[in-house]
């Protein structure tokens, strides 16, 4: 539809946080709102194509879905949003690591034994955090997913109309700021009587309480339930884990995957570009 909305990550970037923010937005400050639900994971295998096409045919809102595809394959329509979401990879690291502990073993049989599996199985890393950020680094993220080429896929976009670039530190910085930066680009009017709401509805704190809302689907997958899936939203847990070598390295990665002024946006949330 000529005003659906697509989120797209990488992963650990803040997607959940996206959702929870557009159905804050599109239903006004609504609480306990199935966010994850509302916005499905359109290439998720577990949900068969012909449901999935059908739950979104049925939704008379403003439509809006996650992505965790690269922008070259998708066809960018005109008439379509992209809200695209970045963290610092080494914050997407250690929550990815934590991420796949705490999936069971419910979601591993299906996500790995669903028909039309691409690439090798998911699966619970074996090691420390810091052997993970190694593997992570040698193989440009994980599972034949590559991390630099799909942030610099939708960086290389951002100055179409209708492609929004935003940051998880900024979010963090100044999160009412962002969301009603986010809503200008979506042509969404605020509801100033109900902007309170909306704003308390997209803190951690808020969306931890309440994580069972989230979702009637995923909540089945997670040791713990979804509590366990919506964590801190904390950065540089992974400084005092690296030491200065492996910083180096990673730094030396970045910047040979990335144009110079997408690695600065990446690192920092500032747009010089």
């Amino acid at each position: 539809r000529d005003d659906d909305i697509i989120i797209n990550t990488w992963a650990k970037s803040g997607t959940t946080w996206t959702q929870q923010i557009l159905t804050q937005l599109v239903f006004n400050g609504e609480k306990d709102l199935p966010a994850m639900d509302l916005a499905p994971w359109v290439e998720l295998r577990l949900i068969p194509l012909d449901e999935m096409m059908e739950g979104l045919k049925a939704q008379n809102h403003r439509r809006f879905m996650k992505s965790h595809a690269p922008a070259e394959t998708l066809d960018i329509e005109p008439n379509v949003h992209y809200l695209f979401l970045a963290r610092d990879a080494r914050d997407v690291i250690w929550s990815w690591y934590r991420h796949l502990h705490h999936h069971n073993e419910l979601f591993y049989d299906a996500l790995n034994n669903t028909p039309g599996r691409v690439g090798p199985p998911l699966e619970k890393p074996k090691g420390t955090v810091r052997e993970f950020f190694h593997q992570w680094m040698e193989e440009d993220g994980l599972y034949d997913w590559s991390y630099f080429d799909h942030i610099q896929s939708w960086w290389d976009l951002r100055h179409l109309p209708n492609v929004k670039l935003v940051h998880f530190n900024n979010l963090k910085a100044d999160m009412p700021k962002e969301i009603r930066g986010i809503a200008d680009f979506l042509g969404i009017e605020i509801d100033e009587s109900r902007w309170d709401n909306i704003v308390k509805h997209c803190t951690f704190d808020y969306m931890k309480k309440n994580a069972g809302a989230l979702s009637d689907v995923f909540e089945q997958f997670f040791e713990g339930g979804l509590q366990n899936f919506v964590y801190k939203g904390t950065n540089k847990r992974w400084a005092d884990t690296l030491n200065d070598e492996e910083i180096a390295l990673y730094e030396k990665r970045q910047s040979e995957r990335l144009t110079p002024d997408c690695a600065h946006w990446h690192t920092t949330g500032e747009m010089k570009g």
